[in-house]
């Protein structure tokens, strides 16, 4: 499995003082229809259809990933409705943790560089693609707990 701390930004925890880490912002999200920029770093479109009345050519993602989309059936039924957001994100994160490799080269991409997943919906809050990210964000932080010594791979119980 991939060490995600080594690919995506952990910073983005509330008690991080390091200004460096604020602006490492591994994982962006950006609308198809919003101008690309040199900071964008690799652009990937993670919707399963074509943003409509956009070409290639003005798109200019590095790659169409169509398989880390959520499934047309969950899709559909989730139609945008801000009221499902919940539980469409509790089975998106269920459909991505079934296929790995669907999301696995936004990880790799992550690794060298800033990564902009693109996508095509107007809401800008309730998407797959702020769910991808999210998703992303919690496999990192999840990894990056640390282990008690004498106990690997246990996470550590921290006080609160």
């Amino acid at each position: 499995m991939i060490d995600l701390r080594q690919h995506l930004s952990s910073c983005s925890h509330s008690h991080s003082t390091n200004n460096s880490c604020r602006k490492r912002t591994m994982i962006t999200l950006k609308r198809a229809y919003d101008s690309v920029s040199r900071t964008d770093g690799t652009r990937f479109l993670v919707e399963r259809l074509w943003p409509r009345g956009v070409s290639k050519a003005k798109l200019r993602v590095d790659a169409w990933l169509k398989e880390v989309g959520p499934s047309t059936e969950l899709r559909k039924w989730f139609g945008h409705d801000p009221e499902k957001w919940g539980e469409f994100r509790r089975r998106y994160f269920r459909e991505l943790g079934s296929r790995p490799e669907a999301w696995q080269p936004i990880v790799a991409a992550a690794r060298r560089g800033t990564v902009t997943l693109v996508y095509s919906s107007h809401d800008t809050q309730h998407n797959n693609a702020v769910a991808l990210q999210e998703y992303l964000r919690k496999r990192a932080r999840r990894r990056a707990r640390p282990t008690r010594a004498g106990a690997p791979g246990r996470p550590r119980r921290l006080a609160r």
